[in-house]
C-alpha cells in the first residue's frame, strides 16, 4: 500500500451528496483553507484541515509528503463533451466565417461537419489514434483528468467503429479516464442527402447493432436541430439505445428551439447539451426531470452567438455542467480553464456554481460521480495544483493556463511538484 501526504493546500470542492448539485446548492462548496489531503493507493483516505488529516497519522506510514506551499487544489476537471476524435483541422473554414461567409455557404463549398467526416473515412486507425492522442494530452495539461470523446464523423458502421476504437484506446493508453459515446446521427452524410429517414433506418438496423454487440460506447447521443434530425428521428435511435442498454444524450436546440430540451426530460436523457436556443419551459422540464445542462460557452464564443442563459438554468434548478465541445469546426480548444473563465465573465455563473459545472455536474453527465469529480473520501485522487489563491484565480488570469500540476489517482501526470 503507498500512502501519499499532501499539505499546507487551499482546498476547494464541492461536496457529492448522491446527486447532481441544482439551484442554490450549485454554489455551496466545501474549503480547508489550510488543508490536507492523504491518499492510499490512488484513493482519497482522508482530506480536511491539516491539523484534521494529521491527527493520529503515523509518519511511518507515509510513503511520500508534498508541501503544496499554500497553492489552491481542486478536483480535476471533468470534460463531458468532445468531439476530439478527427483528423483534420478547418482553419480555413473558420477565416471564411470571420469574413461573415454563412454555414450553409462553406457547406456548399466542400467545408464544414461533412469535410470532417471525408478526412475522418480516409485516415488509418493508427493517424487517427495519433492525433486524438496529442489532442487528449493537451487536454491533461490545461487540468482534464476525465472526459468523454463522441464519435460522430464517420457516418457510416466501419468508421464510426474506427472512432470508438479510437476512443477506448485513448483510455487505455494515456492517464485520463474515457467514456466513449457513439454519435452516428450527428449529422446526414451526403449520400443520403434528403433522405434523412433512411439514414436513420440505417442507424437502427445496422451501425447501433453492431455498437452495441462490440461493447463500444456508454451513451448515444443525437443532433436535435432544424436541418439534421427531426424531434421524431432523435426519439426513434435514442428509445432504441436505451432499448440496448445506452445512456442517452442529446444535442439540443443549438440554433433552433425545437424542442430538443423537452424531448431530453421526457426520456429522462442524462444531459441536453448546447441549449442557446431552448425555452424556459422546456428548461423548467429539464429541471423537473433532473437532466443535466452541458453549456459550451467556447463553441458561442467562437460562432460569435449569444451563450446559452447558464444564469437563468441555475436560478430555474437545471444542474449546470460545463465542457469544451473540442472540435474542428466551431470549438477549436481542449481548455477547461477558458470554458470556467467564459462561464463565469459570460454567463453569469458565479466561482463556486462554475467550479461545480466543470467537475462533479460534469461527472455525473458522463456517470463517473462514482469516481471522480469531487474531493471524497474513496473517490480517485484526481485533483489539480494552481498557481492560485481561490478558484477565481481561473477566470482572473485570463488567457493563462493555472495549472501547476496535475494528479491522476495519486499520481503525477504533468506539472512540477511544488
Amino acid at each position: 500500500m503507498i500512502t501519499k501526504l499532501f499539505r499546507n493546500a487551499s482546498v476547494f470542492t464541492p461536496q457529492d451528496a448522491g446527486k447532481p448539485k441544482a439551484g442554490a446548492d450549485q454554489g455551496r462548496i466545501r474549503i480547508y483553507e489550510r488543508g490536507a489531503l492523504l491518499c492510499r493507493n490512488g484513493r482519497l483516505a482522508a482530506l480536511g484541515s491539516e491539523e484534521e488529516v494529521l491527527k493520529g497519522l503515523s509518519w511511518d506510514d507515509v510513503d511520500l509528503e508534498v508541501d503544496l506551499e499554500g497553492r489552491c487544489v481542486i478536483p480535476g476537471f471533468v470534460d463531458p463533451h468532445t468531439h476530439l476524435c478527427f483528423a483534420e483541422t478547418r482553419e480555413r473554414e473558420f477565416s471564411l466565417r470571420l469574413q461573415g461567409v454563412e454555414y450553409l455557404e462553406i457547406l456548399r463549398r466542400g467545408g464544414g461537419i461533412l469535410s470532417t467526416v471525408r478526412s475522418v473515412r480516409t485516415t488509418d486507425e493508427e493517424a487517427l489514434f495519433r492525433a486524438t492522442r496529442d489532442r487528449a494530452f493537451a487536454a491533461m495539461r490545461f487540468g482534464t483528468t476525465t472526459m468523454e470523446i463522441k464519435s460522430g464523423y464517420g457516418l457510416e458502421t466501419a468508421t464510426e467503429l474506427k472512432m470508438l476504437r479510437v476512443i477506448r484506446r485513448i483510455g487505455r493508453e494515456t492517464p485520463l479516464d474515457v467514456v466513449p459515446t457513439f454519435m452516428g446521427a450527428h449529422a446526414v452524410p451526403e449520400e443520403y442527402r434528403d433522405r434523412s429517414d433512411a439514414y436513420v433506418d440505417g442507424i437502427l438496423h445496422e451501425m447501433l447493432p453492431a455498437v452495441v454487440r462490440q461493447g463500444m460506447a456508454r451513451f448515444c447521443d443525437v443532433f436535435c436541430e432544424k436541418g439534421v434530425f427531426s424531434i421524431e428521428q432523435s426519439r426513434r435511435i435514442l428509445t432504441a439505445a436505451r432499448q440496448a442498454g445506452l445512456g442517452a444524450k442529446i444535442h439540443a436546440d443549438e440554433m433552433h428551439d425545437v424542442g430538443g430540451a423537452g424531448l431530453a426530460a421526457e426520456m429522462g436523457a442524462v444531459s441536453a447539451e448546447h441549449l442557446l436556443a431552448a425555452s424556459e419551459k422546456n428548461l423548467r422540464a429539464m429541471a423537473e426531470s433532473g437532466t443535466i445542462a452541458v453549456l459550451l460557452p467556447a463553441t458561442a464564443y467562437s460562432l460569435r452567438k449569444p451563450f446559452a442563459r447558464g444564469r437563468t438554468m441555475i436560478d430555474l434548478g437545471v444542474p449546470v455542467a460545463l465542457a469544451t465541445d473540442a472540435n474542428p469546426g466551431s470549438s477549436y480548444t481542449e481548455s477547461m480553464p477558458f470554458v470556467f473563465g467564459l462561464a463565469v465573465l459570460m454567463m453569469g455563473l458565479s466561482v463556486e456554481e462554475a467550479l461545480s459545472a466543470a467537475t462533479l455536474n460534469a461527472a455525473y453527465a458522463v456517470g463517473m460521480a462514482d469516481r471522480v469529480g469531487s474531493l471524497d473520501v474513496g473517490k480517485q485522487a484526481d485533483f489539480l495544483v494552481l498557481e492560485a489563491e481561490t478558484p477565481a484565480g481561473i477566470a482572473y488570469h485570463a488567457g493563462a493556463n493555472p495549472v501547476v500540476a496535475v494528479y491522476k489517482k495519486g499520481e503525477r501526470v504533468f506539472g512540477h511538484a511544488p
